[in-house]
């Protein structure tokens, strides 16, 4: 919602709004780009009335008095999501990225390659891509990048969002089960995305995992467009790819570095296996090879050339609280992570002991969302930590269900604390390491400042 009062202050409309807690980084652009903000939701700040209500899927139920001053006052509302698909995507040719894991990261990326290759793309992302410093923009070309999500839309539309953007361009990151406070089941996720899939004309392009069954289950629904397939990357990735019985483009990766760092891309067409190049970047893990692959095809059918794309991709600065260091000496290196799915949290810390296969690393891991919340997913938050050394885990006020035997079934030492203050004097004086200490805290909220207040004791104690 922040980047959509971005980009409706670029078209010159005056704008204002409402929200719960307000952190950095967004806080920090709404402020630049002279918005006014209220945290909090009270009637007083609709007055003087506006000429429009954007409304967003914030956990605003009826009988919310500033909801219900809305529903009173004759104004006219839409959601977030249509007012995106109807005011700024129309006749723009979209590029969107879906999926349970990625979609901020491959949209940074996308929208990155697209404005190395000339396009001058707008944009629309969930996180601030460090190459571009907003997450927002309207472009100056058709083409539109945007990070497409599956949660509801509104408290009057319960469609995912991503139905509205209507793509001519979607990548399919990965599909897993996720958001268990309004799908009840995959399956339910799955009817979303065949609703999306749907909408991508005959002439557009999809990129998907190959192989991948809950994927392949929404194609098995209907699909009317091509489809271009992503071998997933995996460690021991031989020269020589079996034959696919997949048609169409198959885009696969070498690994050149154990930790993503380098790899070489390959694309098999019409049974022919051609490298087209090879991708040296700051990136790590696995998922990062992926999300690049699919940059990639996504940008070759928007018609930049895929050496164009790779050479962009080394030029690719990362998004801000995706793995970003935020202090770091000899002996240590802080990083705020946006994992808070255990698929996330093992990829995130795979990949970063490939880069550091003999350094300690600590997760502090916050489970926050309304699905860990639920504890939908605490059977695999016990092995999910498994390339870290040891694990904290923060119970927040609003986690329903026992910590405890997820730490007692943790297969790396684990810890449970319950107060941000006694987190970082804990952090600030671990014994000292035999090697380098990585410390990755885990969360996607605020965590109560925890980010700041831990580079600040770090600061006070070593400088």
């Amino acid at each position: 919602m922040g980047s959509l009062a971005i980009l409706a202050k670029q078209k010159g409309f005056s704008v204002s709004g409402s929200d719960g807690p307000i952190y950095p980084p967004m806080s920090d652009q709404l402020a630049a780009a002279g918005i006014k903000v209220y945290e909090g939701f009270e009637p007083s700040q609709l007055k003087p009335s506006p000429d429009l209500i954007v409304v967003g899927n914030a956990n605003l139920p009826r009988g919310n008095p500033s909801l219900e001053c809305v529903l009173e006052s004759g104004v006219p509302y839409i959601s977030g999501a249509q007012w995106l698909g109807s005011d700024i995507l129309q006749n723009r040719w979209v590029l969107a990225a879906a999926g349970t894991h990625g979609k901020t990261t491959t949209s940074c990326m996308l929208a990155w390659v697209l404005e190395s290759a000339g396009l001058k793309p707008g944009f629309l992302i969930g996180g601030v891509p460090n190459n571009f410093g907003v997450s927002a923009r309207l472009g100056d070309t058709p083409f539109f990048v945007v990070e497409a999500d599956e949660y509801d839309t509104s408290f009057f539309d319960r469609r995912s969002k991503f139905v509205h953007y209507r793509p001519r361009t979607l990548i399919i990151n990965n599909l897993e089960y996720d958001h268990a406070d309004i799908f009840p089941d995959l399956s339910a996720i799955q009817t979303q995305f065949h609703h999306l899939v749907r909408t991508i004309p005959a002439s557009g392009l999809i990129i998907a995992p190959e192989n991948q069954e809950s994927v392949e289950a929404v194609f098995k629904q209907g699909c009317w467009t091509p489809v271009a397939r992503v071998r997933q990357a995996k460690r021991a990735n031989p020269a020589n790819y079996k034959t696919s019985n997949i048609q169409g483009e198959l885009w696969s990766a070498k690994l050149t570095s154990a930790d993503g760092s380098s790899f070489e891309v390959h694309l098999k067409t019409d049974g022919k296996d051609q490298l087209i190049g090879e991708v040296h970047w700051d990136s790590i893990g696995l998922h990062s090879v992926n999300n690049g692959l699919n940059v990639i095809a996504a940008a070759r059918h928007a018609g930049v050339i895929p050496e164009q794309a790779i050479e962009a991709l080394s030029g690719f600065q990362g998004v801000k609280r995706r793995l970003e260091v935020l202090y770091e000496q000899a002996d240590c290196i802080i990083y705020d992570d946006f994992a808070h799915h255990p698929t996330a949290i093992r990829t995130t810390l795979q990949g970063l002991r490939a880069r550091y296969p003999s350094d300690e690393i600590v997760a502090v891991v916050e489970p926050r969302t309304h699905t860990m919340s639920l504890g939908t997913h605490q059977n695999d938050l016990a092995t999910c930590c498994a390339a870290a050394d040891k694990i904290i885990w923060f119970r927040g006020e609003n986690i329903k269900w026992d910590l405890h035997r997820v730490a007692k079934n943790c297969i790396i030492p684990a810890t449970i604390m319950d107060d941000t203050k006694q987190l970082v004097k804990h952090l600030s004086n671990l014994p000292v390491s035999q090697s380098r200490r990585h410390i990755v805290i885990m969360s996607n909220g605020a965590f109560d400042g925890v980010h700041k207040k831990l580079v600040d004791a770090f600061i006070a104690k070593r400088g």
